[in-house]
């Protein structure tokens, strides 16, 4: 079992940090190929200026500043985290059981592998559309460093697209846990918008881009056998009596119901 843990974990590192450019021999490799998925004929164009959409997104960037100092703000800035480790926490609430690296190896390696799929084909879009992010259109405060956003563009979400992956992948494998698990995906999303670094309509193209590549992804058998294999080992920890459980998962709840805008 330790031995299973460093390599995930070891995993995890390279795909965390290991670089993204397309074609490179040093890129993670995920389910499918480069270019599977033509994300640029799924998506909508990006909202252009003078658009009704446009003008939307601005009204609710202006309007969800009302959260700055809030928990639902605290929740958008602990969002911000996107290691295996943070992901598996920030979903173990809706599916009942404290989920961890060490205890939940087969799932972060099918989580890992999808993300560098979904990843790809946000980038691809993110580099295409060339979208400003709300807080360059106008004046607001944001939950995370403008400088840690350099060089990255607003449409689609990167965040909303990978916490859309783990949230339908995790409602595939705990079905029963469903309703809890894609309302805690959706929260994700609308946390880009609370903490003032993505539109409304860049939240909503993550969603797609997730959705998109995870439907052609379920015909690759590799994805298949990792999806059965993590579906036994969470099904397990959860018949465990000794797993823990998450606690004070009630405000949690509460903050989830709380409309954005």
């Amino acid at each position: 079992m330790k031995s299973i843990f460093l390599f995930v974990l070891l995993y995890t590192m390279v795909v965390a940090f290991a670089p993204a450019t397309a074609g490179d021999a040093s890129e993670p490799q995920g389910y499918l190929s480069p270019g599977a998925v033509d994300i640029l004929k799924i998506l909508p164009p990006a909202p252009a200026q003078g658009e009704a959409r446009y003008e939307s997104d601005r009204a609710i960037f202006k309007a969800t500043r009302r959260f700055i100092g809030s928990a639902r703000w605290a929740l958008a800035t602990n969002d911000v985290k996107l290691s295996a480790a943070d992901m598996l926490s920030d979903f173990s609430c809706a599916v009942g059981v404290t989920m961890t690296i060490e205890t939940s190896p087969r799932l972060v390696r099918l989580m890992t592998m999808a993300r560098t799929d979904t990843a790809r084909a946000s980038n691809t879009a993110k580099d295409y559309f060339k979208r400003q992010r709300p807080y360059q259109i106008d004046d607001g405060q944001t939950c995370q460093a403008a400088s840690e956003l350099a060089n990255s563009y607003d449409y689609p979400s990167g965040h909303t697209t990978a916490g859309w992956t783990w949230a339908l992948l995790l409602a595939e494998i705990a079905p029963d846990q469903a309703s809890a698990i894609l309302a805690r995906g959706r929260a994700f999303g609308e946390s880009r918008i609370v903490c003032g670094v993505h539109n409304a309509t860049a939240v909503q193209a993550g969603q797609l881009t997730a959705v998109s590549v995870l439907a052609v992804m379920h015909a690759v058998p590799n994805f298949q056998s990792d999806l059965k294999a993590a579906k036994e080992e969470l099904a397990a920890l959860r018949a465990g009596p000794r797993t823990l459980r998450p606690q004070e998962c009630a405000d949690l709840a509460k903050l989830l119901a709380q409309p954005v805008f």
